[in-house]
C-alpha cells in the first residue's frame, strides 16, 4: 500500500516513494520555494532560556 503525504509548500498529496525524487515535495518548484524560505530566514526554531552574553567578553560558565 502506498503512503501519501502533503507537500509542505502547496499541500498537494504526494506519494512517498523512491520514484518521487522531490519527496516530500510535489515538484522541483515547491522544493525551491521551500529552500528560498530557509535562505530568507522565514523559518526559525525558537530558543528558550538562552545564556546571557557578558559585556566584558568573559566566557560564560
Amino acid at each position: 500500500m502506498a503512503t501519501f503525504v502533503d507537500c509542505p509548500t502547496c499541500g498537494t498529496k504526494v506519494e512517498w516513494a523512491e520514484k518521487n525524487k522531490f519527496r516530500p515535495f510535489c515538484s522541483e518548484r515547491c522544493k525551491q520555494i521551500d529552500l528560498g524560505a530557509w535562505a530568507e530566514e522565514k523559518y526559525a526554531i525558537p530558543a528558550v532560556n538562552l545564556p546571557q552574553e557578558s559585556d566584558d567578553n568573559t566566557p560564560l560558565q
